[in-house]
């Protein structure tokens, strides 16, 4: 798995870990992903939801011993179209 395909998935119940963000309260924080937005995530910290704006921060997911960090900017759109238009472009492929 790369940045890409990683953008392209689901993203709901992946530890992420803010590695950069405008607001410096949220660097370094670690948490699991509990829902998804267009705009935000909804990650738990320590027991408790606490919501993120996508496009101020850089986030880091841990996939098969890789680290992947994703600019929030880069898939500040709704979850649902990112994952139609990884399986449309499947299909496509599949089709040759």
């Amino acid at each position: 798995m790369n940045k890409e395909t990683l953008s392209k998935d689901e993203l709901i119940g992946l530890q992420v870990k803010i590695k950069e963000c405008l607001d410096p309260t949220w660097k370094g924080k670690i948490g699991l992903i509990v829902d998804e937005t267009k705009n935000t995530f909804l990650i738990e910290i320590n027991g408790k939801e606490k919501k993120i704006a996508k496009k101020i921060g850089k986030f880091e997911f841990k996939i098969d011993d890789k680290k992947i960090i994703i600019d929030g900017s880069k898939i500040n759109y709704r979850p649902e179209d990112r994952i139609k238009k990884s399986k449309v472009k499947n299909c496509d492929k599949n089709k040759t």
